[in-house]
């Protein structure tokens, strides 16, 4: 009677061609091939997997006997972390588009409000009715673009577009502090230069530009900045 080790069924002898870690017989004289001349045929033995994909089931049974969730929900390293080419050349082509789609509408809006013309000069408030650290809400150019106006010193005046560069949240003067706050996700621009100095904001506040003639602030244009 043939030795047998503990444990061997004749299911597990099937299942030896699935395993991936089987050594391939490339002798000729091996036991059951004796008499065998010249080249073997190229399919006589199974092609072997990829090696990234190569998987072995925890009861060591062969894949195609395996439950179908196993597929999907794979258990080690090699299929967990297998990319198919097809899935790398799709994720760089949506990447490459996004990009350019971004660069398009940046474009755009730069040609829109080029086409829109000079803002109209109009004026915010008398100078008396700003005391140093006082600060005036007001809109320009258009009825519903939110500005502030802050009077940091006698002669300093700086008025921005109140709508944060994150998320357009209305952000808040603090001259107290030094600097323009927004409550949204804690986004802090300078006071005097507008530009950022925490938080999320990926550019600063749009500068509006004033002129003082007499007693009289008047806003003149709209100078936007990337960085």
């Amino acid at each position: 009677m043939a030795d047998e080790r503990p444990g061997d069924t004749p299911d597990q002898d099937e299942s030896l061609p699935d395993d991936p870690r089987a050594a391939l017989d490339v002798r000729i004289d091996s036991p059951g091939r004796e008499g065998l001349t010249g080249t073997t045929p190229s399919n006589v033995y199974k092609p072997l997997g990829d090696s990234e994909q190569i998987t072995i089931p925890p009861n060591w049974g062969p894949l195609h006997h395996q439950p179908a969730w196993r597929k999907d929900f794979p258990i080690d390293w090699p299929q967990d972390h297998y990319v198919a080419r097809r899935d790398f050349t799709k994720f760089l082509v949506l990447t490459s588009l996004a990009f350019v789609v971004g660069q398009l509408w940046i474009g755009a809006q730069n040609l829109w409000r080029r086409s829109r013309g000079k803002p109209p000069i109009r004026k915010i408030a008398a100078l008396a009715a700003l005391p140093v650290g006082a600060t005036l809400q007001f809109n320009y150019p258009g009825a519903h673009n939110s500005c502030i106006l802050v009077r940091l010193a006698p002669d300093v005046l700086v008025a921005y577009g109140q709508k944060c560069t994150h998320l357009s949240c209305a952000v808040v003067p603090r001259p107290e502090k030094g600097h323009i706050h927004c409550p949204c996700h804690e986004g802090f621009f300078d006071l005097k230069t507008g530009e950022v100095l925490a938080g999320p904001p990926p550019r600063p506040l749009p500068r509006i530009l004033l002129e003082l003639r007499g007693d009289d602030v008047y806003a003149t244009g709209i100078q936007w900045r990337t960085v």
